[in-house]
């Protein structure tokens, strides 16, 4: 059975991502087992994969040049599985870095929801001035 594979155009509107975007992953080497057919990219199901995890650490605030090293060693195969993991790792610390201060964020707006919700009851700020 042949393996199903998408143009590049079909990607963008799969994935929702501009066809432009998937041209720049490509000429940053994100794409170590794209294959071209005619000079044409031929993207398949791991090629997606491989876009969906790229999106995915670009949105967590991974440089381009960390994801690119990322696939640097995948193309070099089970000898970097460590050093993928490690990166994978430290990402995942970003993340829990970056959701305890979206967190601590939250606090606050919560704390000026209520501020505002009872000032607004009470028809005055003056309810949340200290009293001497």
């Amino acid at each position: 059975m042949e393996e199903k594979t998408y143009t590049i155009s079909e990607v963008s509107e799969k994935m929702c991502i501009p066809p432009s975007t998937i041209r720049f992953y490509d000429a940053e080497g994100l794409f170590p087992f794209l294959k071209r057919v005619n000079g044409r990219r031929v993207f398949t199901e791991d090629d997606l994969s491989s876009l969906r995890l790229i999106e995915c650490l670009k949105n967590t605030g991974m440089s381009i040049r960390n994801i690119k090293e990322y696939f640097d060693y995948a193309k070099e195969g089970d000898s970097t599985l460590v050093q993928r993991q490690q990166i994978i790792l430290q990402q995942k610390q970003v993340i829990l870095d970056q959701m305890e201060a979206l967190k601590r964020n939250m606090e606050v707006i919560e704390h000026k929801e209520w501020y505002y919700k009872t000032a607004i009851e009470a028809g005055t700020e003056d309810i949340h001035k200290k009293q001497k």
